[in-house]
């Protein structure tokens, strides 16, 4: 196994290369100067020039990569001008709001979707099956963000039932009851479409497991079907959805930038669109890499989690 582990994580070195170039060339190739539109009014030639060499602009696109790259690799993610603070603690602020929306999404969806999708396979074709696959496919089709804007015109403005935005009031008490009442709505509204492919999937491998001879074979040796299906049967089908449940995580990750703006979250996302909007192109670089190296981070403990099910994915 810890050869395994060792051979992911070495895996994943070539992908998080191909990520920084990606979003540095993506920042590089965005038109109009950085230090224009920071200085505004105050952009006269001069000022625009001596900004460009401050931020070590005046370089070749080349030769600043690998600077950002050789300081990031030994954690320094640079200076966000906008913020005035490195780069590296403002996404580790701002990260923890967003692990707590996108952590806590990722759960329902796990475990609303596998539920629904166990329930839909062991009722194949029946009253259960069609309502479960109705709501699936209805929860698919809503975009997250119009979802998002409705619960809040629906259950915060005219019902009054949830805050319509922020993560803590501005007045009163911090606690985890208050946090979860700021939660329920982004977070419901972040794992629905996220839910439904889990659930989908679920009822493939689970359909697919059943028809095996074992389970017809417990089955007949008087094995109750809540075991055949749940001891068995799931256990079996988790190997197939354990590689879906790493994908939606990714999905949620980065569904929470639009969710984060739509509910006024204070996460890595809405911290993103803010820097883009002041062309911070040190934060925006950092943000994405980090969240991107969560992520592959996140789908090497998926892929050791699949192998402890199922050895034979190891060689």
């Amino acid at each position: 196994m810890g050869s395994y582990i060792l051979k992911r994580l070495v895996s994943a070195i070539p992908v998080l290369l191909g990520i920084t170039v990606i979003v540095f060339a993506i920042m590089a190739l965005i038109p109009g100067d950085p230090a224009t539109a920071i200085l505004g009014s105050y952009a006269t030639p001069e000022n625009v020039e001596k900004l460009n060499r401050d931020l070590g602009l005046d370089k070749p696109a080349v030769q600043r990569y690998f600077i950002w790259l050789f300081n990031m690799v030994q954690g320094d993610f640079g200076r966000s001008f906008s913020l005035n603070r490195p780069v590296l603690d403002e996404v580790l602020d701002r990260f923890g709001a967003t692990l707590v929306l996108a952590g806590t999404s990722f759960v329902l969806c796990s475990l609303i979707g596998v539920a629904a999708g166990v329930v839909s396979a062991a009722r194949q074709y029946g009253f259960a099956d069609k309502a479960i696959t109705f709501v699936v496919l209805l929860g698919i089709s809503i975009p997250s963000f119009f979802l998002g804007m409705m619960m809040i015109l629906i259950f915060a403005v005219q019902l009054r039932w949830f805050p319509a935005s922020g993560m803590w009031p501005i007045y009163g008490d911090r606690n985890l009851l208050v946090l979860l009442d700021h939660l329920l709505m982004p977070a419901l509204a972040l794992a629905v479409v996220a839910t439904g492919v889990v659930a989908r999937l679920s009822r493939s491998a689970m359909l697919e497991v059943l028809r095996q001879d074992y389970i017809r074979t417990a089955r007949a040796k008087g094995v109750p079907e809540r075991g055949v299906i749940w001891r068995h049967a799931l256990r079996a089908a988790m190997v197939s959805i354990i590689p879906v449940l790493g994908i939606q995580a990714g999905f949620v990750l980065s569904g929470a930038v639009y969710i984060e703006m739509v509910f006024q979250w204070p996460g890595v996302g809405r911290m993103l669109v803010d820097a883009i909007l002041k062309r911070d192109i040190l934060l925006v670089q950092g943000g994405v890499v980090f969240v991107a190296a969560c992520y592959v981070l996140f789908n090497i403990v998926v892929d050791v989690a699949q192998s402890l099910l199922d050895p034979r994915i190891k060689t």
